[in-house]
């Protein structure tokens, strides 16, 4: 199982943000409601937890709150206690623990990103983390023209129908995607997927080929 703890930066400064959170990420839970064990909640003050069955669900929640730029993601990998609790507050297990001391972790100032994986797997973990964090800081250095052609291309629009929708050519597609690095990230997704897995001690786990890639 995974668990994905994430606690905002300075609410004080900047007023929190957590049912601000709880409502943008519908649309998210509608697409990963299969792998939601339980539900994103408010654990205590600024802070957001949300258990998951599958790293592929983990990772693209902590690469969508990176994004932001708001919050510090910790996320455990390992075994739960059962039966749950009703919420993630009220349930445990070693995963629990374990992204309590990510989120710590990614809290401080040493991570260049503040993204950690723990788990199972110590090794695993540093691999996985690293992989994250060099994703992280590729969508955190995103520009908005790269984010423009980045969500029009993960709502499975093709570069002739971004070019249309934005005003644009195409070779001024390709030329935003490039400088987004869209196909890096899309590359290195599956590696920080499987990853994730092993980090949960998980046995057999394997980097999933990608589907050839369409203009």
């Amino acid at each position: 199982m995974f668990v994905l703890t994430a606690d905002q930066h300075r609410s004080t400064e900047s007023g929190e943000r957590v049912d601000e959170l709880l409502s943008e990420l519908t649309g998210w839970s509608k697409q990963w409601s299969q792998q939601i064990v339980l539900p994103l909640e408010r654990t205590v003050g600024d802070e957001v937890q949300i258990l998951l069955s599958s790293a592929d669900a983990a990772v693209d929640l902590a690469l969508r709150l990176c994004r932001t730029e708001q919050w510090a993601v910790g996320i455990g990998a390992g075994p739960v206690d059962h039966p749950l609790g009703s919420s993630a507050r009220a349930s445990s297990g070693s995963a629990f623990v374990h992204a309590r001391y990510a989120v710590e972790r990614a809290r401080g100032r040493t991570e260049p990103v503040p993204l950690v994986v723990q788990g199972e797997d110590s090794d695993a973990a540093v691999a996985a983390t690293a992989v994250l964090q060099l994703i992280g800081g590729v969508l955190r250095r995103r520009a908005g023209t790269g984010w423009e052609v980045a969500d029009l291309t993960a709502a499975g629009r093709t570069r002739a129908e971004i070019a249309a929708a934005l005003g644009i050519t195409v070779s001024a597609v390709s030329q935003r995607a490039r400088s987004a690095m869209l196909e890096e990230e899309r590359r290195a997704r599956p590696v920080a997927h499987a990853l994730v897995t092993a980090t949960a001690g998980e046995p057999g786990w394997s980097v999933t080929p990608l589907p050839e890639k369409e203009d």
